[in-house]
């Protein structure tokens, strides 16, 4: 039986799965600076190792063979997508792979090192290797696709997206954004002056924020038993369904941005926790792409953790863990504060869109060629300047330095975040049409009818479905990106 040979494949490259995407949670929290070059030696080995077992010739034979079996639909589904990932994987030759995990681990650890200094021209170098391998990957996956080479980098992320759909939609976004930035803002300042803001008082300790990051956590659904919490230099979801590692990052001036990166990571881990356990081995068991994984985190972190319904019942585990009381009218200037600032993972729901949008399209014109890494800190400062009204010329540290993903190699993912935010709009409309009572549930700290809705139309599902017929499936209808300009208006502005 050729699809019981493509079963017992699947759990052996389950078992490498596991085990890099283990060491990489651990490269990036737990490992000694001295550990780097070492770990990427290993884990580069182990890629090799995964790509060559997972793109063996015979495998295609297999993939022929079981469409003649008599399948049950499941089966069916897996062995569709079975046949996406080997067409997407035999894109790269092993060589490749094993090159391009080196280069951008090395770059990775540089990247941690380099950034605090503000170093860009000792980074740089690497950055423009890394480029330089993601231009050949795009080279190669747009050969076999018969993709362009941005579209077929985004494949790998999120599956039947492409820029003619996208760069339209993020156009009249980023042309709404233009204008509706200074109303937010303005509203925001007429707010202030009835209510002024209540500061901070800047001293939360990291013992107490981590405590209530996990009671937090446990409340909305995530299982421990299965899943740490731990601190990185960059928040991130890793691990496995089975171990999922979440990590952020403290301040002890603000309790706020540590507790927004734990609500942000546990919406991707309730994901993980939850896809189809039976399908874990196949490729139709994964999570649909990131911005399905997107708007999962970010569902929980905007349409719940900014919701003032949640508040109500956050206010008293806040207080319990942090000895600290606040009224509803007191934090909500806080969670709904808007600011034109430089850094995308602090950015508020406003004008956060735009940070991906600046990096969309200088990403797409890196891998095309159309600019160099070395232009790269004049070409952020000019889109900042002009989407933002800020400078970073002199700051690349917080420029084109403060993500992990083009280190990472990971052209093609940034889309993903405002596509999510606009999904994770759509997913709520729909969501509290079927359960008008949401809100309701949110004062009293039930999570359980909202995580049993998105179970049932995003979790269960696996990668059944393209990014955009999930959507559809779940919600009725297409991407609408009247869902998230409503809700920000409805949030931020005079609506």
């Amino acid at each position: 039986m050729s699809f019981q040979k493509l079963d017992d494949l699947g759990h052996k490259l389950e078992a490498l799965e596991h085990a890099l995407a283990i060491l990489g949670a651990d490269e990036a929290t737990h490992m000694a600076v001295g550990g780097g070059e070492k770990r990427a030696e290993a884990m580069a080995a182990l890629a090799g190792m995964y790509h060559t077992r997972a793109t063996a010739p015979e495998i295609a034979d297999w993939i022929a063979a079981a469409e003649g079996e008599t399948l049950g639909e499941e089966q069916r589904a897996a062995l569709a997508e079975l046949r996406r990932q080997y067409t997407n994987l035999t894109c790269l030759p092993v060589e490749f792979v094993e090159r391009q995990t080196t280069a951008r681990m090395r770059c990775e650890q540089l990247w941690r090192d380099l950034r605090a200094k503000n170093d860009w021209a000792g980074f740089q170098p690497a950055l423009e290797g890394v480029v330089a391998l993601v231009r050949e990957e795009a080279a190669l996956r747009a050969d076999v696709l018969g993709l362009a080479p941005y579209d077929a980098l985004m494949e790998q992320y999120d599956p039947g997206n492409r820029t003619a759909d996208i760069t339209p939609v993020f156009t009249d976004l980023k042309a709404f954004l233009r204008g509706f930035v200074p109303e937010a803002l303005a509203m925001q300042e007429a707010r202030l002056r009835k209510h002024p803001l209540k500061p901070l008082s800047g001293t939360y300790a990291i013992d107490r924020q981590r405590e209530l990051g996990l009671a937090m956590m446990a409340a909305v659904g995530f299982d421990l038993t299965h899943g740490s919490l731990s601190v990185s230099h960059h928040p991130f979801c890793g691990g496995v369904p089975s171990d999922v590692r979440i990590t952020t990052r403290y301040k002890t001036s603000d309790f706020l941005s540590a507790l927004m990166g734990v609500l942000h990571e546990t919406g991707h881990a309730l994901y993980e926790q939850n896809l189809p356990k039976a399908w874990s081995h196949w490729p139709l068991g994964k999570a649909r792409g990131m911005a399905v994984h997107e708007s999962q985190s970010l569902f929980v972190e905007k349409q719940v953790g900014r919701n003032p319904a949640f508040w109500r019942w956050a206010l008293p585990v806040v207080e319990r863990h942090l000895g600290e009381a606040w009224s509803l009218d007191d934090i909500l200037p806080h969670v709904h504060r808007v600011e034109r600032g430089l850094i995308r993972v602090d950015a508020d729901e406003v004008t956060y869109p735009l940070h991906v949008i600046l990096r969309y399209e200088l990403e797409q014109e890196l891998v095309s060629g159309r600019l160099e890494v070395a232009d790269l800190p004049e070409a952020w400062d000019a889109k900042m300047r002009d989407y933002l009204g800020l400078s970073t010329i002199d700051n690349p540290a917080d420029g084109p330095m403060q993500d992990v993903h083009w280190p990472g190699a990971a052209f093609g993912y940034f889309p993903s975040y405002t596509l999510g935010a606009m999904m994770a709009a759509q997913q709520w409309a729909a969501l509290t049409r079927d359960h008008p009572s949401a809100d309701g549930d949110l004062a009293r700290g039930d999570f359980e009818a909202i995580n049993a809705w998105r179970r049932d139309r995003i979790w269960s599902q696996g990668s059944r479905w393209s990014t955009p017929d999930l959507l559809e499936r779940a919600t009725g209808e297409k991407l609408n990106a009247t869902y998230f300009t409503d809700h920000l208006r409805k949030r931020y502005g005079t609506a």
